[in-house]
């Protein structure tokens, strides 16, 4: 796996997180807490990758990052460039931590749900 490949994971993490235009503790815990546990023991990278993750995630909310389509289409754009990296089982991980993070906190918004119904649709192409 290359680093943009989990650059962009932090993007498209960061852009469902960000879809209600508030990034709460808990979604950064969530998506953490799914890196630890299912990230990890999927054994695709070394730990330092998986930090890119949570860099690029953290880099965006500091930025105070509000443009969550070009980030959406960002991550689909290197998903069809690169469509080889993208699995059944790397697109389920996907979409689990994103539903990790949209219902981390007061259950998924309208917002994260149009969001995780185009990711999915993408997912399936």
């Amino acid at each position: 796996m290359s680093t943009l490949f989990f650059k962009n994971l932090g993007k498209l993490f960061y852009a469902i997180a960000a879809a209600d235009k508030n990034i709460d503790d808990m979604e950064i815990l969530a998506l953490k807490e799914v890196i630890e546990s299912d990230w990890k023991a999927m054994d695709l990278a070394n730990h330092d990758d998986l930090k890119l993750i949570t860099a690029t995630f953290n880099n965006l909310k500091n930025e105070d990052n509000q443009n969550i389509d070009k980030l959406f289409s960002d991550f689909i754009n290197f998903k069809n460039e690169e469509h080889h990296l993208f699995t059944k089982s790397i697109n389920r991980l996907i979409l689990h931590t994103c539903n990790a993070i949209a219902s981390s906190f007061s259950s998924r918004n309208k917002s994260e749900l149009i969001l995780l119904a185009k990711l999915e649709i993408e997912l399936k192409k």
